[in-house]
């Protein structure tokens, strides 16, 4: 119960603290209950679509949802997306690239990185008929964060653990943590079913979209690996935004 309010505490920026104080050693554990947290704020952004959907256009709908997210998250991943792009592309080698995603202030490839991001998402949404909609946010929500959460068990962490931003490093989550983390994951892409497609068509669907989405996981540890020789907070949000992308823009084309 600890790991996951702290996982709830550093995943949004609900008022969990005020149901009890978690110890500090529970924050280690937050990736092992990443993708639990995504029924929540994949849920909330879900229902904030559907009940503006009812009342107004599909694109402010759309719109309002992908705000109510960051919302709930603090600009969490977002934050680490600007600052991975930043660093990834203005450093040259390890040590320049870890400063420079240390730097709070948001650079050009940052920027850049996050409008693209945005508006991507915006057009891949809209470009999807808005029944389904809401279940491609929860689904892609909660199985990136399932997929995202194994770069633990891949790469070390490429700082030392003094120069951690919250000062708290990962740990490889528990068994049954890493359990949860995987019947979260496969119940995420049942939400993708579309009635009116035989059975096989949808399994044929859910192969592409996670092997496609697992592909460019596999290809963002490969980068992290060469660039910094590891993984840092800000590489989280990033890989978990980016393969969150590829999900949505898969489900729209498959």
């Amino acid at each position: 119960m600890n790991n996951l309010l702290a996982a709830l505490m550093f995943f949004t920026r609900l008022p969990f603290h005020k149901i009890k104080q978690v110890p500090a050693e529970s924050f280690s554990h937050v990736t092992g209950w990443w993708s639990v947290t995504g029924w929540l704020t994949g849920g909330l952004s879900a229902l904030t679509f559907w009940l503006l959907f009812k009342v107004t256009s599909p694109t402010i709908a759309i719109v309002m949802a992908l705000l109510v997210r960051v919302l709930l998250m603090g600009a969490l991943h977002e934050d680490g997306l600007a600052d991975f792009l930043d660093g990834f592309g203005g450093g040259t080698d390890k040590e320049s690239t870890l400063r420079i995603m240390k730097d709070s202030h948001i650079g050009t490839y940052g920027v850049i990185g996050l409008i693209l991001y945005f508006l991507l998402s915006f057009v891949i949404l809209a470009n999807v008929h808005p029944q389904y909609v809401p279940f491609i946010i929860i689904s892609s929500d909660v199985f990136c964060k399932c997929i995202s959460s194994h770069i633990v068990w891949f790469l070390p962490y490429a700082r030392p653990e003094s120069e951690s931003k919250n000062r708290t490093v990962y740990t490889h989550p528990t068994t049954i943590e890493e359990i949860l983390t995987v019947i979260s994951g496969i119940a995420a892409l049942a939400l993708i079913v579309i009635p009116d497609k035989p059975l096989s068509t949808n399994y044929m669907n859910f192969s592409i979209i996670a092997v496609v989405s697992i592909a460019v996981f596999c290809l963002l540890l490969l980068l992290f690996r060469k660039k910094i020789g590891g993984y840092t907070g800000d590489c989280c949000g990033a890989l978990f935004l980016i393969t969150e992308l590829v999900f949505r823009f898969m489900t729209a084309v498959v």
